[in-house]
């Protein structure tokens, strides 16, 4: 009974995140907001970042973890309603000001108009930035209920082997949410963020319903220490574990390339239902979190965590070279491999962070985790993948020879595609016959798609090559032989 509780609300916590976020960069793209998508998708690391300031001075302190779990979640809800309010709001200002800046004609080529647009925008559409503040703080409600997650399962089962049986359902909601999103045609407009509201309020109620699961420093005095994860931090005087840290945050710079333009890429490249074709890869998460206890029994934290780097690797080099072979096979195999990529490495990880930290800040090392990996790790991610300025210090333009240069011909080819493409109306469940389908119109400029295909293989090159310089760190500097508990 307790499982499938636990269970329950994972799938609630990982649908209301899966319901928007996967497909937040179509809907802004379709609404000309694409100015706005680098600091959307950048508040999720920002609120990581915070997240675990915020569990150190109310969840392990004073009140019951599902309680401020549930609070968050109808919180964040109610700021989620506001979000499609405004956005259509600021796609109706970027839609008139595109139009009035083209009948000016005053541009040397798309690019150069598509360039200006952008930084016009970005200083003239208020709702537009307001919308970015709504997503900032619903994600600052979000995100420290990761950590909550975990705490609470970890301590209301007999033994670490149950997690991942119950974590797999947070797996099963992100592609439940996929699949409805795409069933519902939704991928491109601001529904998603209707849909992850009325989830997210449904999760707060329930999480009202979950066993009492106690601050674990109830009744000690509040000191600094605490509040910035001192605690936790000297976790990382064990030098495997300091690698281990260290590599974690490293791994989630290319992944940020992955969820901030999966679904745009798979889109240009002919998958007609991108959003729906990216839960393969939670469905495969499935079958391997499954089997996570035994694999980590047997081979350990260290082939586990390479494995899922090294599939890391993989993934992206099939992307780079899938783009300019318009090869099908290649592109649903990258996208297959992140269900090894995310339970090899995440899964492993969240279970060794439990095993190496005493049990009363169990709660902080789990926010540690958190901190590194989707805050420090995945803000630098959407800063590199975006040429972004580092608080106007300096541009993030990483790049290794001639690859990590920006797709400049994306919006471009996007447009094409959408008009070259025949207006169909497909029922809920002929939607999900779509998954496999990629189809490129005959229409399409082919130059236009050559050149657009080369720089998506330079672009993810970078993070091929970011994951393989995580993996030799790892292999050579982490020894630790760590094996799985049978209690806890």
């Amino acid at each position: 009974m307790m499982t499938s509780r636990l269970s329950m609300m994972m799938f609630l916590q990982f649908f209301t995140w899966g319901a928007w976020f996967a497909t937040l960069g179509d809907a802004m793209t379709a609404g000309l907001l694409g100015a706005f998508i680098g600091g959307a998708y950048g508040t999720a690391p920002l609120a990581a970042i915070f997240a675990p300031l915020f569990l150190g001075l109310i969840a392990d302190r004073w009140f019951p973890s599902q309680k401020v779990f549930g609070t968050l979640m109808i919180l964040g809800g109610l700021l989620m309603f506001l979000i499609p309010i405004y956005g259509e709001s600021a796609s109706k200002f970027s839609n008139e000001l595109f139009s009035e800046m083209k009948a000016k004609e005053t541009f040397e080529n798309e690019d150069a108009l598509i360039k200006e647009f952008n930084e016009r925008q970005a200083k003239e559409n208020k709702d537009g930035n307001t919308m970015g503040w709504l997503m900032l703080g619903y994600m600052l409600c979000y995100m420290p209920t990761l950590g909550l997650g975990n705490t609470i399962a970890f301590t209301h089962i007999p033994s670490q082997d149950k997690f991942p049986l119950i974590r797999v359902w947070g797996t099963i909601g992100w592609i439940v949410a996929g699949l409805l999103v795409g069933g519902l045609t939704w991928g491109s407009t601001f529904s998603i963020f209707q849909l992850a509201a009325i989830s997210s309020v449904v999760l707060g109620l329930y999480c009202f319903t979950l066993p009492n699961t106690p601050p674990p420093l109830k009744g000690k005095p509040m000191d600094v220490r605490s509040l910035f994860m001192v605690d936790a931090f000297k976790l990382l005087k064990d030098w495997n574990f300091l690698i281990f840290a260290i590599c974690s945050t490293l791994v989630c710079i290319p992944l940020a390339f992955y969820y901030g333009s999966g679904s745009q890429f798979l889109t240009q490249t002919g998958f007609k239902a991108a959003v729906s074709t990216l839960t393969l890869g939670q469905m495969s998460e499935i079958f391997f979190m499954i089997l996570i206890p035994f694999f980590f029994r047997r081979l350990g934290v260290k082939i586990m965590i390479l494995v899922g780097i090294a599939c890391w690797v993989l993934r992206y080099v099939l992307f780079a070279y899938g783009a300019t072979d318009q090869s099908t096979w290649m592109l649903l195999a990258a996208v297959v491999l992140h269900g090894i990529c995310y339970d090899f490495f995440f899964v492993t990880g969240f279970m060794y962070t439990d095993q190496k930290a005493p049990k009363e800040i169990r709660g902080q090392a789990q926010s540690l985790l958190v901190f590194l990996t989707q805050g420090v790790g995945m803000f630098f991610g959407y800063m590199i993948m975006g040429k972004g300025d580092f608080f106007g210090l300096f541009k993030m333009d990483l790049q290794f020879g001639g690859f990590g240069q920006a797709v400049t011909k994306s919006e471009t080819l996007s447009k094409a595609v959408s008009a070259a493409r025949p207006k169909e109306t497909l029922s809920f469940f002929e939607s999900f016959g779509q998954i496999l389908n990629r189809n490129i119109p005959e229409s399409l400029d082919k130059q236009l798609l050559s050149d657009t295909m080369s720089q998506w293989h330079s672009f993810w090159m970078m993070p091929a090559i970011l994951a393989a310089i995580v993996f030799g760190l790892f292999l050579f500097l982490f020894w630790d032989r760590t094996e799985a508990k049978q209690g806890v």
